[in-house]
């Protein structure tokens, strides 16, 4: 499954299923592996396949889901993934193909519901431990662009200056030394900064990004 951060909202992409079982509702695009590639390959070439998503900037196993009954007729054991693509990114979608907020998901095929939610989770919690932000975000952005992509996906608001003291004492943000357009308003041109490292990395095991208190 893919996720995306999309005019400040987390989405997921779902197509809609065309026959029975479960036509008319939305479900994870996925398909079988193949016999000559591994299955990271064949996630990566069935996105871009069905539906035209080629910029996935990470991708990892999500968990495998073998509930007898999460399929009619035969047993199916799924292995299902999670892809992050980056909020610059604007993949081409076939008709039936949809981003959908993670807050209003529509009746979903099968279990997927429940996979999708399982991937949520599974991202806010690396948000806290690790860099994969780096992700989700474009090559350069300012401190509040990265703000707004970490609100989506933790679910509430964060506050840029306590993310950049967080990501900057970790050693995870870099200058780049630009600085970002001015805005219709003007004012001073914000910093522009970049991420240290684009691969998957812990930088603190026992680091959990928590909500202001109400």
């Amino acid at each position: 499954m893919v996720l995306q951060v999309r005019r400040r909202v987390l989405q997921a992409l779902l197509w809609q299923r065309a026959r029975a079982p479960h036509a008319g509702r939305w479900a994870l695009p996925g398909g079988r592996l193949g016999a000559d590639e591994d299955v990271e390959s064949s996630v990566r070439r069935q996105l871009a396949e069905k539906v035209d998503v080629q910029e996935v900037a990470h991708v990892e196993q999500l968990a495998v889901f073998s509930a007898p009954d999460r399929v009619p007729g035969a047993r199916v054991v799924a292995t299902a993934f999670l892809g992050l693509v980056p909020s610059d990114a604007d993949p081409a979608a076939p008709p039936d193909t949809v981003w959908h907020s993670l807050a209003a998901l529509p009746d979903t095929a099968f279990d997927h519901g429940a996979i999708v939610r399982r991937a949520r989770d599974r991202l806010r919690a690396k948000l806290s431990y690790t860099n994969v932000g780096f992700a989700l975000a474009p090559p350069e952005f300012t401190v509040s662009e990265l703000r707004n992509i970490y609100s989506a996906a933790l679910g509430y608001r964060v506050s840029a200056t306590n993310l950049q003291r967080v990501l900057a004492r970790r050693g995870l943000l870099v200058p780049t030394g630009c600085v970002a357009p001015p805005g219709p308003a003007g004012g001073r041109p914000a910093a522009l900064f970049r991420f240290a490292d684009r691969g998957l990395r812990v930088t603190d095991p026992f680091a959990v990004f928590r909500p202001p208190e109400q």
